[in-house]
């Protein structure tokens, strides 16, 4: 029997100890598209997803598990066919992730960008600016990635409010948003992008923020109505920092280059120096569990 052929977009060798009875070809689907893709049984796209990825999916009949090297996936979960089981790259980016995090609420309330700018003007420009110590920190959003927040967001003694999809010990579930938003000093957002989720960030949304809090999107950029942030950053009522946007790249034309109180990073939570060696230890364990008939992990339920 022919042993089933895994793609990969780096090289086996990179894995450590890939599993033996398994056939390994590396393969960048926006490049080129090999004759053997009908063959093809775990497919691990390309990090950046891209059209080309969702366009050969159909291509592979012999496919059982996709398993994408992001967290998200909602823009792959579509185009991954009946039967085949998908799974994410929970536990890659969560120390990534979480670095950014802390570093985007620190450099926002600390006031960083402006120090920077200060400093191109070769300006001396000192000033009082707010510590995140003794602040309301509002988690949307508590799967791995908000706990890894949280973890390093306890020693800068704060105050961590959980939400979460539903309810459990020490978590509100979603409903409970509004009653809980008033009371926040700093509101990340890392929920997946979903039907429940879209737009969840509106204008009524961001009416129920204290004066000066700070909303701090790790998430996906839809999940925040774009228009309604700007009308609320040019009030200078709050602020906000994006890792995230609507349109990405972010358009040259768009408000958010321009709009006061807003830093924005170009989408990189996860692109750091952890990011490869947790993902070829995630790909090399579930290329294990699938060689031997075991059970995978991170298999997409919708939660979080």
């Amino acid at each position: 029997m022919t042993e089933p052929l895994v793609w990969l977009p780096f090289a086996p060798a990179e894995l450590g100890d890939p599993p033996t009875g398994l056939r390994y070809e590396v393969v960048d689907p926006t490049e080129t598209v090999p004759d053997s893709v009908a063959e093809v049984a775990f497919y691990v796209p390309p990090y950046q997803l891209s059209s080309a990825v969702g366009e050969v999916l159909p291509r592979m009949t012999s496919l059982q598990v996709v398993q994408t090297l992001s967290a998200g996936v909602d823009n792959v979960r579509a185009q991954v066919p009946e039967g085949v089981t998908l799974c994410n790259g929970r536990g890659i980016h969560d120390t990534s992730t979480a670095e950014l995090t802390l570093t985007l609420i620190l450099a926002s309330l600390r006031g960083i960008p402006d120090f920077v700018r200060a400093h191109d003007r070769h300006e001396w420009r000192p000033g009082w600016r707010p510590a995140l110590a003794d602040k309301r920190v509002l988690l949307v959003g508590y799967g791995a990635i908000g706990a890894a927040i949280e973890a390093r967001l306890v020693p800068f003694e704060v105050d961590v409010v959980r939400v979460a999809r539903t309810a459990r010990t020490g978590v509100h579930p979603i409903e409970a948003l509004p009653n809980l938003l008033p009371d926040a000093d700093v509101v990340v957002l890392i929920v997946p992008l979903t039907d429940a989720t879209r737009g969840l960030v509106d204008a009524d949304f961001l009416a129920r923020l204290k004066d000066d809090a700070l909303l701090v999107n790790m998430a996906r950029g839809a999940v925040v109505v774009t228009d309604d942030l700007v009308s609320a950053l040019q009030s200078g009522r709050i602020r906000a920092a994006l890792d995230v946007v609507d349109v990405e790249p972010l358009p040259a034309d768009s408000p958010l280059w321009t709009v006061p109180n807003l830093l924005v990073s170009p989408h990189v939570g996860g692109a750091s120096s952890a990011m490869w060696p947790r993902a070829h230890r995630l790909v090399r364990d579930q290329l294990h569990r699938f060689a031997t008939g075991e059970p995978l992990v991170n298999v997409m339920t919708g939660a979080y």
